[in-house]
């Protein structure tokens, strides 16, 4: 087979390496590293796992460490609009001809071994960020952690955000399966820091078992508001006062408050309090309720797609009301709870469009999500076949005043802000 030569045509052969779309195990990204010779990315390593939370997190560490003048490199999934924006170094998005020389590489050393997607993408971040001679490298967990290929990089802090009932088919049903396969990201003598109050007992099981030092939000450290410009971030013998993040979702500031504790816990010299200050108030991420004016209708987009993501945005719409009519964009992967995610907004006065989303064996049309949702959403329903026929609807039907919520998906989000930038 002739090897790709541009990007599109790279990420279409590596779509193809693998029979299945996740592979569950370290071994096979173990063996390509080994032959890669790949050492740490980077002098300093914060790894980022979680159910909901990590990317907005992992915004917050970035934005805070590059305020404090560090090299900073961070890779994530899923991408929105391009592949790049998984892979970014000092901020800036990777450029197409170092992915392809990444992939190149990465080619070269598996030989016969097979790599799924984001196994080879994630090697291909790693050996990116070990030549970029960065300050801190910060990797986000794609799909739980024990088994996730970013596990084999050994991080000097590892964070979780949150545990809730997501992935079920490789995670289990229950929190707290969900939470020791989460728990596989905590290293021994390390810090550990959990993003929320009622951490899973099996993931602080598994600190104590390993000597992991779990650094906990409401235990070891705080967050509080002050008035409605200002909160505060506290840990016994030190505190900062700080501006109100510009990421807008009610868990924002405990995604600050985490990160502020990841980047406290990291080896070396001290950041300064004024680089929290700044990180804080400038850590910006595309599709988390993300707001977009269009012709007087304002449009709101988050990428949530399980219950926990819809409680919060719930929490959201109910602190951000509005005197006009709100229509709901929703589109949702085969997979998902969908009966769990609109549940938690089943007691607003919502106007629902629903949207086919097409991704091979995760597809759902319109027709068969709501027959899944039937009688959980009222009778103001209608059916599209994607995502930007239902966006185009909601805007016909919405005046100055009312405002368009999409979400259910990155696939939705991305959909839609095609659909917004290209017109009709």
């Amino acid at each position: 087979m002739t090897r790709p030569r541009d990007l599109p045509a790279w990420l279409a052969y590596i779509e193809q390496q693998h029979p299945k779309s996740i592979e569950m195990g370290l071994e096979r990204v173990h063996e390509v590293a080994a032959r890669l010779s790949l050492g740490r990315p980077a002098g300093r390593v914060i790894t980022v796992g979680g159910t909901n939370g990590k990317g907005s997190t992992v915004a917050f560490i970035e934005a805070i460490a590059r305020a404090a003048g560090w090299k900073v490199g961070a890779y994530t999934s899923p991408h929105l609009l391009r592949y790049n924006e998984r892979v970014r170094i000092d901020g800036v998005d990777i450029d197409d001809d170092s992915l392809v020389a990444a992939f190149e590489a990465v080619e070269a050393a598996r030989v016969d071994t097979t790599l799924t997607y984001f196994e080879f993408g994630t090697l291909a971040a790693l050996w990116l960020f070990e030549r970029a001679g960065l300050d801190l490298a910060v990797l986000e967990i794609g799909l739980g952690g024990r088994l996730d290929a970013v596990n084999i990089v050994d991080p000097d802090v590892a964070v979780i955000t949150t545990v809730d009932i997501d992935h079920t088919d490789w995670l289990g049903n229950e929190r707290e399966t969900i939470g020791a396969e989460k728990a596989g990201i905590a290293r021994a003598w390390k810090p550990l820091v959990l993003g929320e109050v009622d951490s899973p007992s099996s993931v602080l099981r598994h600190a104590y078992a390993i000597g992991a030092n779990a650094l906990r939000l409401g235990s070891d450290f705080f967050h509080e508001p002050i008035d409605s410009q200002r909160w505060r971030w506290r840990e016994v013998g030190a505190e900062l006062v700080l501006p109100l993040p510009a990421l807008s979702a009610p868990s924002q500031r405990a995604n600050a408050a985490t990160a502020i504790a990841a980047v406290r816990a990291l080896p070396g010299d001290a950041v300064p309090d004024d680089a929290f200050h700044q990180g804080v108030a400038n850590a910006a991420l595309p599709g988390r309720l993300q707001q977009v004016r269009c012709d007087g209708v304002d449009v709101v987009l988050d990428v949530g797609h399980n219950p926990q993501a819809a409680r919060e945005l719930a929490s959201w719409l109910q602190g951000n009301p509005i005197t006009g009519t709100t229509r709901v964009v929703f589109a949702a992967l085969a997979d998902k709870d969908v009966e769990g995610i609109v549940a938690a907004l089943a007691d607003m006065p919502l106007h629902w469009f629903l949207a086919g989303l097409t991704m091979g064996p995760r597809s759902q049309t319109a027709e068969q999500l709501a027959a899944r949702l039937q009688g959980a959403i009222g009778a103001t329903v209608g059916l599209h076949a994607g995502v930007a026929d239902a966006l185009y609807a909601a805007l016909e039907a919405s005046a100055p005043g009312d405002r368009v919520l999409v979400f259910g998906s990155f696939h939705t989000v991305a959909d839609a802000l095609q659909a917004l930038h290209s017109g009709r």
